[in-house]
């Protein structure tokens, strides 16, 4: 009886360090793909990685996306406005 119960912990200590070994294995390829992700977009457009240089990225796009949906409820003075404060902004970091 007392092999019995010793097989099945060690069955459960492998079943969980299985598992275990599976998320550390995946979030540690998640943060790699992630770094490589960031790297590659911001080598692509001449920007440093730092968090400042990839928040303001997000800004500038979220403006292009404000003044594309201003576009789209046919506001063509807010459509200007919001481009025009896009590309200055997206202009800061790309040169």
């Amino acid at each position: 009886m007392e092999e019995f119960f010793t097989w099945i912990g060690r069955t459960l200590g492998e079943i969980i360090r299985f598992v275990v070994d599976l998320l550390t294995g995946f979030f540690a390829n998640i943060g790699d793909s992630a770094r490589g992700f960031l790297q590659g977009l911001a080598g692509s457009l001449g920007i440093s990685t730092s968090i400042v240089s990839l928040l303001i990225l997000v800004v500038g796009l979220w403006m292009l996306w404000k003044a594309f949906r201003a576009l789209t409820r046919r506001a063509i003075v807010a459509t200007l406005i919001w481009l025009l404060l896009g590309f200055v902004v997206l202009s800061w970091l790309i040169y």
